[in-house]
Protein backbone atom coordinates (compact mmCIF):
# COMPACT_ATOMS: atom_id res chain seq x y z
CA UNK A 1 0.00 0.00 0.00
CA UNK A 2 2.72 2.34 0.58
CA UNK A 3 4.82 1.64 -2.51
CA UNK A 4 1.03 2.58 -4.42
CA UNK A 5 0.30 5.71 -2.16
CA UNK A 6 4.09 7.00 -3.36
CA UNK A 7 3.48 6.22 -7.00
CA UNK A 8 0.65 7.81 -6.66
CA UNK A 9 2.21 11.17 -5.14
CA UNK A 10 5.03 10.94 -7.59
CA UNK A 11 2.58 10.98 -10.76
CA UNK A 12 0.73 14.04 -9.55
CA UNK A 13 3.36 16.51 -8.47
CA UNK A 14 4.66 19.18 -10.77
CA UNK A 15 8.21 18.13 -11.82
CA UNK A 16 10.71 19.85 -9.74
CA UNK A 17 12.52 21.79 -12.36
CA UNK A 18 9.19 23.35 -13.36
CA UNK A 19 7.36 24.04 -9.50
CA UNK A 20 9.06 27.42 -9.02
CA UNK A 21 9.54 29.04 -12.35
CA UNK A 22 5.87 29.97 -14.08
CA UNK A 23 7.22 31.13 -17.48
CA UNK A 24 8.45 27.46 -18.01
CA UNK A 25 5.47 25.68 -16.51
CA UNK A 26 3.81 24.06 -19.85
CA UNK A 27 0.29 25.31 -21.32
CA UNK A 28 -1.70 22.06 -20.05
CA UNK A 29 -0.08 22.17 -16.62
CA UNK A 30 -1.13 26.17 -16.52
CA UNK A 31 -4.32 25.18 -16.99
CA UNK A 32 -4.30 22.30 -14.43
CA UNK A 33 -3.73 24.59 -11.90
CA UNK A 34 -6.16 27.68 -12.90
CA UNK A 35 -8.33 26.40 -10.00
CA UNK A 36 -6.03 28.00 -7.82
CA UNK A 37 -6.42 31.11 -8.82
CA UNK A 38 -8.87 34.25 -7.50
CA UNK A 39 -11.54 35.10 -9.64
CA UNK A 40 -9.91 38.19 -9.39
CA UNK A 41 -6.48 37.49 -10.56
CA UNK A 42 -8.31 35.21 -13.07
CA UNK A 43 -9.36 38.28 -14.34
CA UNK A 44 -6.42 40.64 -14.08
CA UNK A 45 -3.13 38.87 -13.70
CA UNK A 46 -2.24 35.27 -14.65
CA UNK A 47 -0.64 34.40 -11.22
CA UNK A 48 -0.66 31.22 -10.13
CA UNK A 49 -0.57 29.99 -6.54
CA UNK A 50 3.35 28.26 -6.80
CA UNK A 51 3.06 24.27 -6.06
CA UNK A 52 3.83 23.02 -2.62
CA UNK A 53 6.39 21.39 -1.83
CA UNK A 54 6.47 17.08 -0.85
CA UNK A 55 3.90 17.38 2.38
CA UNK A 56 2.24 20.39 1.22
CA UNK A 57 4.63 22.84 1.79
CA UNK A 58 6.04 26.14 0.36
CA UNK A 59 9.11 27.54 -0.07
CA UNK A 60 9.30 31.46 0.50
CA UNK A 61 12.24 33.86 -0.03
CA UNK A 62 12.30 35.86 2.87
CA UNK A 63 14.58 39.19 2.89
CA UNK A 64 14.67 40.63 6.70
CA UNK A 65 16.05 44.30 4.56
CA UNK A 66 17.41 46.76 6.93
CA UNK A 67 16.77 48.78 10.27
CA UNK A 68 13.96 46.96 12.39
CA UNK A 69 13.42 44.00 9.26
CA UNK A 70 15.61 41.37 10.92
CA UNK A 71 14.30 41.59 14.29
CA UNK A 72 10.71 41.31 12.59
CA UNK A 73 11.30 37.97 10.30
CA UNK A 74 12.44 36.41 13.70
CA UNK A 75 9.12 37.00 15.30
CA UNK A 76 7.42 35.83 12.34
CA UNK A 77 9.60 32.74 12.14
CA UNK A 78 8.72 32.13 15.24
CA UNK A 79 4.78 32.35 15.35
CA UNK A 80 5.03 30.51 12.02
CA UNK A 81 7.17 27.52 14.16
CA UNK A 82 4.81 27.78 16.79
CA UNK A 83 1.69 27.26 14.97
CA UNK A 84 3.02 25.06 12.71
CA UNK A 85 2.54 27.09 9.31
CA UNK A 86 3.89 24.82 6.29
CA UNK A 87 6.40 27.59 5.49
CA UNK A 88 9.85 26.82 4.38
CA UNK A 89 11.49 30.20 4.35
CA UNK A 90 14.85 30.71 2.06
CA UNK A 91 16.69 33.60 4.12
CA UNK A 92 18.62 35.87 1.85
CA UNK A 93 20.47 38.73 2.58
CA UNK A 94 21.05 42.17 1.32
CA UNK A 95 23.51 44.07 2.43
CA UNK A 96 23.08 47.78 1.96
CA UNK A 97 26.53 49.52 2.29
CA UNK A 98 28.27 46.84 -0.43
CA UNK A 99 28.76 48.38 -3.96
CA UNK A 100 27.63 46.30 -6.68
CA UNK A 101 24.28 44.10 -7.52
CA UNK A 102 25.31 40.61 -6.45
CA UNK A 103 22.91 39.97 -3.99
CA UNK A 104 20.41 41.92 -5.80
CA UNK A 105 20.83 39.02 -8.66
CA UNK A 106 20.70 36.23 -5.98
CA UNK A 107 17.09 37.48 -4.53
CA UNK A 108 15.71 38.06 -7.61
CA UNK A 109 16.55 34.42 -8.37
CA UNK A 110 15.05 33.02 -5.56
CA UNK A 111 12.00 34.89 -5.79
CA UNK A 112 11.68 33.88 -9.24
CA UNK A 113 12.07 30.15 -8.09
CA UNK A 114 9.90 30.27 -5.35
CA UNK A 115 7.27 32.34 -6.49
CA UNK A 116 6.48 34.32 -3.23
CA UNK A 117 8.39 36.32 -1.03
CA UNK A 118 7.93 38.28 2.25
CA UNK A 119 10.34 41.18 2.33
CA UNK A 120 11.60 44.12 4.98
CA UNK A 121 12.41 47.42 3.42
CA UNK A 122 16.15 47.30 1.82
CA UNK A 123 18.20 50.29 2.11
CA UNK A 124 20.58 51.24 -0.56
CA UNK A 125 22.99 53.99 0.97
CA UNK A 126 25.28 53.98 -2.16
CA UNK A 127 24.60 57.30 -4.22
CA UNK A 128 26.70 55.74 -6.72
CA UNK A 129 24.26 55.97 -10.46
CA UNK A 130 24.98 52.47 -11.14
CA UNK A 131 23.86 51.71 -7.57
CA UNK A 132 19.89 51.77 -8.25
CA UNK A 133 17.59 50.91 -4.89
CA UNK A 134 16.91 47.10 -4.41
CA UNK A 135 13.63 47.82 -3.70
CA UNK A 136 12.41 49.62 -7.02
CA UNK A 137 14.56 46.67 -8.68
CA UNK A 138 13.01 44.16 -7.32
CA UNK A 139 9.33 45.11 -8.22
CA UNK A 140 10.78 46.41 -11.70
CA UNK A 141 12.51 43.13 -12.48
CA UNK A 142 9.68 41.03 -11.21
CA UNK A 143 6.59 43.01 -12.69
CA UNK A 144 4.96 43.45 -9.97
CA UNK A 145 2.97 46.35 -11.36
CA UNK A 146 0.49 46.74 -8.35
CA UNK A 147 0.65 47.55 -4.54
CA UNK A 148 -2.54 46.75 -2.60
CA UNK A 149 -2.72 48.69 0.87
CA UNK A 150 -6.16 48.19 2.91
CA UNK A 151 -6.40 50.88 5.68
CA UNK A 152 -8.51 49.12 8.19
CA UNK A 153 -8.92 51.30 11.58
CA UNK A 154 -8.16 48.57 14.67
CA UNK A 155 -11.30 49.41 17.47
CA UNK A 156 -9.82 51.34 20.32
CA UNK A 157 -6.31 51.99 19.16
CA UNK A 158 -5.49 55.64 19.46
CA UNK A 159 -5.57 57.22 16.38
CA UNK A 160 -6.63 60.97 14.12
CA UNK A 161 -9.80 59.11 13.16
CA UNK A 162 -11.76 55.76 13.63
CA UNK A 163 -13.65 53.50 11.85
CA UNK A 164 -11.35 54.25 8.08
CA UNK A 165 -11.74 51.40 5.99
CA UNK A 166 -9.79 52.39 2.51
CA UNK A 167 -7.97 50.42 -0.54
CA UNK A 168 -5.25 52.02 -1.87
CA UNK A 169 -4.71 50.28 -5.74
CA UNK A 170 -0.72 51.85 -5.86
CA UNK A 171 1.13 51.44 -10.07
CA UNK A 172 4.37 49.85 -9.17
CA UNK A 173 6.66 50.31 -11.61
CA UNK A 174 5.98 53.54 -14.12
CA UNK A 175 5.53 57.15 -12.71
CA UNK A 176 8.63 58.86 -11.08
CA UNK A 177 10.19 55.60 -10.02
CA UNK A 178 10.87 54.43 -13.56
CA UNK A 179 14.46 55.67 -12.10
CA UNK A 180 15.53 57.75 -15.61
CA UNK A 181 17.50 61.00 -14.47
CA UNK A 182 20.35 62.84 -16.23
CA UNK A 183 22.09 65.81 -15.94
CA UNK A 184 21.53 67.60 -19.45
CA UNK A 185 24.00 70.21 -18.84
CA UNK A 186 26.23 70.75 -15.36
CA UNK A 187 24.06 71.88 -12.98
CA UNK A 188 20.52 71.02 -14.52
CA UNK A 189 19.19 67.65 -13.92
CA UNK A 190 15.89 66.76 -15.37
CA UNK A 191 13.89 63.28 -14.08
CA UNK A 192 11.81 61.20 -16.46
CA UNK A 193 7.74 60.23 -15.35
CA UNK A 194 7.12 57.56 -17.25
CA UNK A 195 2.88 56.55 -17.70
CA UNK A 196 2.21 53.97 -20.22
CA UNK A 197 -0.80 53.16 -21.56
CA UNK A 198 -0.76 49.38 -20.68
CA UNK A 199 0.28 49.73 -16.82
CA UNK A 200 -2.16 52.56 -16.35
CA UNK A 201 -5.15 50.43 -18.11
CA UNK A 202 -4.30 47.56 -16.20
CA UNK A 203 -3.75 48.87 -12.31
CA UNK A 204 -7.07 50.82 -13.47
CA UNK A 205 -8.76 47.73 -13.96
CA UNK A 206 -7.07 45.97 -11.17
CA UNK A 207 -9.21 48.23 -8.91
CA UNK A 208 -12.50 48.81 -10.73
CA UNK A 209 -12.02 44.92 -10.52
CA UNK A 210 -11.33 44.84 -6.95
CA UNK A 211 -14.16 47.02 -6.02
CA UNK A 212 -16.67 44.70 -7.90
CA UNK A 213 -15.23 41.49 -6.18
CA UNK A 214 -15.37 42.81 -2.54
CA UNK A 215 -18.89 44.91 -2.82
CA UNK A 216 -16.88 48.59 -3.05
CA UNK A 217 -19.19 51.21 -4.44
CA UNK A 218 -16.49 53.80 -6.06
CA UNK A 219 -13.44 53.78 -7.34
CA UNK A 220 -11.71 57.10 -7.02
CA UNK A 221 -8.19 58.12 -9.35
CA UNK A 222 -5.91 60.27 -7.32
CA UNK A 223 -3.74 62.90 -10.34
CA UNK A 224 -2.11 66.07 -11.00
CA UNK A 225 -3.64 66.39 -14.55
CA UNK A 226 -4.10 69.97 -14.58
CA UNK A 227 -0.29 70.44 -14.33
CA UNK A 228 0.74 66.68 -15.72
CA UNK A 229 -1.21 66.86 -18.58
CA UNK A 230 0.19 64.42 -20.85
CA UNK A 231 1.24 62.17 -18.13
CA UNK A 232 -1.09 62.46 -15.61
CA UNK A 233 -3.56 63.24 -18.17
CA UNK A 234 -2.99 59.48 -19.77
CA UNK A 235 -3.72 58.02 -16.53
CA UNK A 236 -6.69 59.70 -15.50
CA UNK A 237 -7.82 58.84 -19.18
CA UNK A 238 -7.20 55.27 -19.08
CA UNK A 239 -8.95 55.21 -15.60
CA UNK A 240 -12.50 56.76 -17.45
CA UNK A 241 -11.74 54.36 -20.33
CA UNK A 242 -11.95 51.21 -17.79
CA UNK A 243 -14.69 52.38 -15.88
CA UNK A 244 -17.04 51.71 -18.56
CA UNK A 245 -16.72 48.03 -17.98
CA UNK A 246 -17.78 48.44 -14.26
CA UNK A 247 -21.21 50.80 -15.15
CA UNK A 248 -22.36 49.85 -11.66
CA UNK A 249 -19.26 51.29 -9.53
CA UNK A 250 -19.12 55.21 -8.88
CA UNK A 251 -16.11 56.75 -10.45
CA UNK A 252 -14.41 60.05 -9.83
CA UNK A 253 -10.67 61.77 -10.06
CA UNK A 254 -8.94 63.88 -7.22
CA UNK A 255 -6.25 66.32 -7.38
CA UNK A 256 -3.53 64.60 -5.24
CA UNK A 257 -2.95 67.78 -3.00
CA UNK A 258 -6.61 68.19 -2.50
CA UNK A 259 -6.45 64.62 -1.69
CA UNK A 260 -4.14 64.71 1.03
CA UNK A 261 -6.00 67.72 2.67
CA UNK A 262 -9.17 65.70 2.23
CA UNK A 263 -7.47 62.31 3.57
CA UNK A 264 -6.32 64.70 6.61
CA UNK A 265 -10.11 65.61 7.24
CA UNK A 266 -12.66 63.66 6.02
CA UNK A 267 -10.77 60.39 4.88
CA UNK A 268 -14.35 58.14 5.00
CA UNK A 269 -15.39 59.64 2.00
CA UNK A 270 -12.59 57.48 0.16
CA UNK A 271 -13.56 53.67 -0.37
CA UNK A 272 -10.88 52.27 -3.29
CA UNK A 273 -8.16 54.70 -4.51
CA UNK A 274 -6.52 54.44 -7.54
CA UNK A 275 -3.01 56.16 -7.92
CA UNK A 276 0.61 56.31 -9.51
CA UNK A 277 3.47 55.06 -7.62
CA UNK A 278 4.70 58.45 -5.82
CA UNK A 279 1.03 59.44 -5.18
CA UNK A 280 1.13 55.58 -3.72
CA UNK A 281 3.44 56.37 -1.52
CA UNK A 282 2.37 59.52 0.10
CA UNK A 283 -1.31 58.67 0.82
CA UNK A 284 -0.58 55.78 2.26
CA UNK A 285 1.56 56.79 4.37
CA UNK A 286 -1.13 59.67 5.36
CA UNK A 287 -3.69 57.26 6.47
CA UNK A 288 -1.64 55.20 8.20
CA UNK A 289 -0.41 58.03 10.01
CA UNK A 290 -3.97 58.83 10.50
CA UNK A 291 -4.59 55.24 11.92
CA UNK A 292 -2.19 54.84 14.28
CA UNK A 293 1.47 54.53 12.24
CA UNK A 294 3.65 52.89 10.47
CA UNK A 295 3.34 49.55 12.48
CA UNK A 296 -0.04 47.99 11.70
CA UNK A 297 -0.62 47.89 7.93
CA UNK A 298 0.61 45.87 5.52
CA UNK A 299 0.83 45.73 1.76
CA UNK A 300 0.76 43.49 -1.19
CA UNK A 301 3.19 43.46 -4.48
CA UNK A 302 1.58 41.34 -7.45
CA UNK A 303 2.45 40.44 -10.78
CA UNK A 304 1.64 38.51 -13.33
CA UNK A 305 3.91 35.17 -12.08
CA UNK A 306 4.58 36.46 -8.26
CA UNK A 307 3.51 38.30 -5.29
CA UNK A 308 6.08 39.97 -2.61
CA UNK A 309 4.77 41.21 1.16
CA UNK A 310 5.63 43.76 2.80
CA UNK A 311 4.53 46.41 5.58
CA UNK A 312 2.46 48.67 3.91
CA UNK A 313 4.61 52.23 4.45
CA UNK A 314 7.91 50.12 3.58
CA UNK A 315 9.40 52.34 6.17
CA UNK A 316 13.04 51.12 7.36
CA UNK A 317 12.81 51.94 11.19
CA UNK A 318 16.79 52.54 11.57
CA UNK A 319 16.03 54.98 14.70
CA UNK A 320 14.14 51.35 16.31
CA UNK A 321 16.37 48.92 15.37
CA UNK A 322 17.58 46.50 18.57
CA UNK A 323 15.36 48.88 20.98
CA UNK A 324 12.69 45.89 21.63
CA UNK A 325 10.19 48.90 20.67
CA UNK A 326 9.59 47.95 17.03
CA UNK A 327 5.80 47.11 16.20
CA UNK A 328 6.03 43.70 14.69
CA UNK A 329 2.17 43.85 13.65
CA UNK A 330 2.49 45.30 10.26
CA UNK A 331 5.22 42.39 9.64
CA UNK A 332 2.76 40.16 11.09
CA UNK A 333 0.40 41.22 8.88
CA UNK A 334 2.35 40.81 5.89
CA UNK A 335 2.85 37.40 6.73
CA UNK A 336 -0.72 36.54 7.22
CA UNK A 337 -1.63 38.14 3.71
CA UNK A 338 1.38 35.67 2.44
CA UNK A 339 -0.37 32.49 3.79
CA UNK A 340 -3.86 33.46 2.54
CA UNK A 341 -2.08 33.92 -0.67
CA UNK A 342 -0.44 30.36 -0.90
CA UNK A 343 -3.75 29.07 0.26
CA UNK A 344 -3.07 28.17 3.98
CA UNK A 345 -6.19 30.15 5.21
CA UNK A 346 -6.11 28.38 8.14
CA UNK A 347 -3.15 29.33 9.55
CA UNK A 348 -3.18 33.16 8.48
CA UNK A 349 -6.84 33.20 10.41
CA UNK A 350 -5.82 31.66 13.87
CA UNK A 351 -2.95 34.39 13.28
CA UNK A 352 -4.43 37.47 12.52
CA UNK A 353 -7.11 36.54 15.43
CA UNK A 354 -4.05 36.25 17.77
CA UNK A 355 -2.62 39.27 16.52
CA UNK A 356 -5.95 41.11 17.13
CA UNK A 357 -6.76 39.91 20.74
CA UNK A 358 -3.45 41.04 21.59
CA UNK A 359 -3.77 44.65 20.18
CA UNK A 360 -7.15 45.25 20.35
CA UNK A 361 -8.75 43.12 23.52
CA UNK A 362 -5.78 42.71 25.59
CA UNK A 363 -3.83 46.02 24.47
CA UNK A 364 -0.78 44.58 24.45
CA UNK A 365 0.72 47.16 22.30
CA UNK A 366 4.18 48.72 21.77
CA UNK A 367 5.01 52.81 22.35
CA UNK A 368 3.90 53.88 18.41
CA UNK A 369 0.36 52.98 19.81
CA UNK A 370 0.46 54.65 23.01
CA UNK A 371 1.50 51.59 25.14
CA UNK A 372 4.41 50.62 27.02
CA UNK A 373 4.99 47.25 26.35
CA UNK A 374 7.85 45.96 23.90
CA UNK A 375 8.18 44.13 21.12
CA UNK A 376 8.22 40.65 22.57
CA UNK A 377 5.65 41.22 24.87
CA UNK A 378 3.05 41.41 22.03
CA UNK A 379 4.80 38.35 20.34
CA UNK A 380 4.39 35.96 23.07
CA UNK A 381 1.24 37.37 24.01
CA UNK A 382 0.40 36.35 20.17
CA UNK A 383 1.88 32.49 21.61
CA UNK A 384 0.21 32.54 24.32
CA UNK A 385 -3.11 32.68 22.72
CA UNK A 386 -2.04 30.58 19.68
CA UNK A 387 -1.03 28.06 22.62
CA UNK A 388 -4.96 27.58 23.00
CA UNK A 389 -5.61 27.09 19.55
CA UNK A 390 -5.71 24.26 17.33
CA UNK A 391 -4.87 24.42 13.25
CA UNK A 392 -5.27 21.26 11.77
CA UNK A 393 -4.67 20.90 7.92
CA UNK A 394 -5.52 20.20 4.79
CA UNK A 395 -8.82 19.12 6.01
CA UNK A 396 -10.81 18.68 8.95
CA UNK A 397 -12.18 20.95 11.91
CA UNK A 398 -9.42 24.25 11.05
CA UNK A 399 -10.54 26.27 15.04
CA UNK A 400 -10.94 23.49 17.55
CA UNK A 401 -10.29 24.96 21.03
CA UNK A 402 -8.44 22.77 22.89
Amino acid sequence: MALRLTQRLLQTQTPFLTRGYPMLVTKEKSEDVAHTKSSLQKKVTRTDIPSAQYGGRHAVTMLPGGGIGPELMTYVREIFSYCGAPIDFEVIEIDPSTEGNDDLDYAITSIKRNGVALKGNIETKSQELSEVSRNVAIRNELDLYVNVVHCKSYPGIPARHQDIDVVLIRQNTDGEYAMLEHESVPGIVESMKVVTVENAERVARYAFEYARQNNRKKVTTIHKANIMKLSDGLFLECAKRVHKDYPELEHDNMIIDNTCMQAVSKPHQFDVMNMTNLYGTIVSNVLCGLMGGAGLISGRNYGDHYAVFEPGTRNTGTAIAGKNIANPVAMINASIDMLNHLGHKEHANVIYEATYQTIVNDAIRTPDLGGNHSSTDVVENILKILSAKRVNWPHGNYFNQL
